[in-house]
């Protein structure tokens, strides 16, 4: 029986992947061997020594401190792609606030409420301070063409818009999807004068924090519109405001407000609703459970944002999973233990990523529990599970 946590109130689709005869779920498990988050912040938590797994039933992951639950041997899991048909279908209304002003003149018709037969008139003669472009021929630059970013490309063709994306990491799966009319650039200076909308989907890091800025702002086309359904650390919020003010940017629209931006004139400012719909929860709860499951049941990792990506067969006798530092000659020293009780490896997995790494041995005959202590004690091991 395994036990997981619940931090935020989940989707009840995990109920059609995790067994009741097998898994425990719920707000007040204790001593849990996995936890399911979406929101909460785990920055001052302490793990229970029990804790293997943590599903962010989500894409973004900065409420969790995956590089020091990384050196205590839990593996940390995200949900990419679960919720960006939602992120998506928010990007296209986003491109259409960005274009007219909507929000405003929504606003300024509830000003009209009880001129009786003069609205009609009021509001043709009004309107034209509301007016804004149409995105057919107008071009759109995508940065992070990933499972969100590929699909706003897309849509944005699909609107008859011109697409110059760029991603310098993107994979093969993501460019096979990718439609044959995106125009793929090589940098984005050479993208950012070219766009009357500029759309961020790139993740949260130390390089790309606050790395939309000045700078970057006066490289682009004057009087462009920003796009950030992202992450609102993206953008250097001062630099922002100043080529709002300036007229270099035309209109911002995010999902993330804050304080410094509510209010400001051409700021939309969205309450955080790119992944807030029904489908959108389930989906990240349906994976992450399925996630969760294979890592605790047999020891795959799939979708992890710490440790390697290590898709394993269910099928096994004995299996050793090893999560350590990526430091040289650790394999040898692992199987050397394994050797010693004469015991004959039948298949063998090792991945790395970073500072971490996994080793997974398949194996003929039980592992003793002495052996298993010997591996455990190397200074550079992390944790050591054992399935049989």
């Amino acid at each position: 029986m395994f036990n997981i946590k619940t931090l935020n109130a989940i989707s009840p689709v995990y109920k059609n992947v995790l067994d009741a005869g097998e898994f425990t779920v719920g707000a007040d498990v204790e001593n849990p061997d996995a936890i399911i988050v979406r929101s909460a912040d785990m920055h001052e938590m302490t793990p229970p020594a029990s804790l293997l797994a943590v599903g962010r039933a989500g894409a973004g992951y900065n409420n969790i401190p995956v590089a020091e639950f990384g050196k205590k041997g839990i593996v940390a899991f995200n949900t990419p792609g679960a919720n960006a048909n939602a992120v998506k279908e928010l990007a296209i209304a986003a491109l259409l606030l960005a274009s007219r002003d909507i929000v405003g003149g929504i606003e300024w018709a509830k000003t009209l409420k009880g001129r009786g037969a003069e609205v009609g008139k009021l509001v043709e003669k009004g309107k034209s301070q509301f007016v804004g472009p149409e995105l057919m021929g107008k071009t759109i630059g995508v940065i992070g063409l990933g499972g969100v970013g590929g699909l706003v490309a897309n849509a944005a063709a699909d609107l008859k818009m011109r697409v110059l994306g760029f991603d310098p990491f993107i994979s093969v799966e993501h460019a096979w999807k990718l439609s044959r009319k995106i125009v793929h650039v090589t940098s984005q200076d050479e993208m950012l004068p070219q766009c009357d909308y500029l759309s961020i989907h790139v993740p949260l890091t130390d390089s790309t924090r606050g790395s939309f800025d000045g700078g970057l702002f006066a490289k682009m086309k004057p009087g462009a519109a920003l796009i950030n359904l992202a992450r609102g650390e993206l953008v250097n919020t001062a630099d922002l405001l100043e080529a709002l003010k300036s007229g270099q940017l035309r209109r911002y629209v995010t999902d993330f407000p804050s304080d410094e931006i509510i209010g400001v004139p051409n700021v939309v400012a969205i309450p955080h609703l790119g992944a807030s719909t029904p489908e959108s929860e389930d989906n990240c709860v349906d994976m992450v459970s399925r996630q969760l499951q294979d890592y605790l049941k047999f020891g795959a990792i799939v979708n992890s944002v710490n440790y390697p990506a290590c898709p394993l067969s269910a099928s096994f006798r004995y299996r050793l999973a090893v999560l350590h530092a990526n430091v040289p000659n650790t394999i040898g020293t692992i199987t050397s233990q394994v050797a010693a009780q004469g015991v004959n490896i039948d298949n063998m997995v090792n991945k790395s990523r970073g500072d971490f790494a996994y080793t997974v041995l398949d194996l003929d005959e039980p592992a003793s529990q002495e052996t298993i202590d010997r591996i455990a004690a190397l200074n550079f091991i992390y944790r050591v599970r054992y399935f049989a």
